[in-house]
């Protein structure tokens, strides 16, 4: 669904807001604060208690009552909501309520939104927050898990959940190539759907960043294909999966290279990756049964194997692009005589990618190409992305 707005507003009060009714929400922070004034022992068995009775961070409408209890001198939230400590102007200080271990923050957020965060204890200990089961895990190779808001108009897409009885493809892992054009090897993994022996040539997505989409902590894109097939929601396809982590040593993860618009990598694509699969695979090696999808960087890359090579992509799909990285991207894309590419873009507008990406949409617009443009209120995040793969293959590979 497009949202054409994010706000994030620091309250200051504890009764309704913008005409809604708190009442449950503001009375359960109130009753914290009887903790104060009571001798040690009561006080621990009370504030046990509550923690016990409720849900934390604690949610009514668009209201959240972030809380930590612990000792400490300093306690912030850090998170989507200010952009990981670079949006200066939220105030995401804690306040300690008097005599007690409890510190607090206040926020209102849409909602149907969805955020990590994580708790900074006296400037230096990121933690996660102890009273929230729900977690997200991020980062660049799925490295850490962060906590995570869920507001109470955001769902889940039940597509990416594992389901009982769904027939499941072929997933062959880790396979190698080694490269001349870039001069080292590289890993990859290929997704065949089931009974693909006796489809022919198959539709095909190379996805990049291949290794966090396939994660099921992370994109879990092998389920959704599942999925997706098994309700016949998109015809038969295959899926390459790259993985820019050097083989022998995975914490080389070479995609700020590979994927910053390089033109040694497109050759790369085009002159040895592209012909490997197509020799090994029943893949479509038509231009318009090719598929380009990355999130971040990996967005960029799309947008500029298939407007640069649109003779070997037809389709672009762009999960909150790095485009500020490289602002002559806009140029590439902003050729009306050019062939049309169908790119199906996404952005989160909790501090991630929905400027350029609005950016691009104009240029998509002036150039006439299909394209598909979807906002959410979330952050630069799996927990965004992997909820709208779904999407983008229906998309591309939708049935009638």
């Amino acid at each position: 669904m497009r949202i054409r707005y994010f706000y994030i507003v620091l309250i200051l009060a504890y009764g309704n807001l913008f005409g809604q009714s708190y009442t449950d929400f503001t009375n359960s922070f109130t009753s914290l604060y009887r903790a104060s004034s009571l001798d040690s022992s009561a006080k621990a068995a009370f504030v046990n208690q509550w923690f016990a009775q409720h849900h934390v961070p604690l949610i009514a409408e668009d209201s959240v009552l972030f809380l930590y209890r612990g000792d400490a001198k300093s306690v912030a939230w850090m998170g989507d909501f200010n952009g990981w400590g670079y949006q200066k102007d939220f105030q995401n200080k804690g306040k300690k309520i008097p005599n007690t271990p409890i510190w607090y923050l206040k926020c209102s957020f849409p909602k149907n939104a969805r955020m990590d965060y994580k708790i900074v204890v006296n400037g230096v200990n990121w933690v996660l927050d102890p009273e929230n089961h729900q977690v997200q895990w991020s980062g660049v190779g799925g490295g850490s898990p962060n906590s995570e808001l869920r507001m109470p108009e955001w769902r889940e897409d039940a597509i990416v959940h594992e389901r009982p009885g769904v027939a499941k493809g072929t997933l062959k892992r880790d396979l190698l190539l080694t490269s001349k054009v870039l001069g080292y090897q590289i890993t990859y993994s290929v997704y065949l759907p089931h009974g693909y022996e006796a489809l022919g040539k198959l539709p095909v997505v190379y996805v990049t960043d291949g290794y966090e989409y396939m994660l099921p902590e992370l994109g879990n894109m092998v389920t959704i294909l599942d999925n997706l097939l098994a309700d016949k929601k998109i015809k038969p396809i295959v899926a390459v999966f790259i993985d820019h982590r050097e083989p022998i040593n995975r914490a080389n993860n070479r995609r700020m290279e590979e994927l910053s618009m390089n033109d040694k990598y497109l050759r790369f694509f085009a002159e040895e990756f592209l012909p490997a699969i197509e020799a090994k695979y029943p893949v479509d090696s038509k231009p318009s049964g090719r598929a380009i999808l990355g999130t971040s960087m990996g967005g960029l890359t799309a947008a500029y194997f298939a407007f640069t090579r649109p003779d070997l992509f037809s389709m672009a799909g762009i999960q909150s692009p790095a485009f500020y990285t490289r602002p002559q991207i806009y140029s590439v894309c902003d050729n009306p005589n050019g062939q049309k590419i169908k790119v199906s873009m996404t952005s989160g507008l909790v501090n991630d990618a929905s400027e350029g990406s609005r950016k691009m949409k104009e240029i998509l617009q002036n150039n006439a190409c299909d394209y598909h443009y979807r906002e959410n209120n979330e952050g630069h995040s799996w927990g965004n992305w992997r909820n709208l793969i779904d999407d983008i293959l229906i998309d591309f590979f939708g049935n009638p």
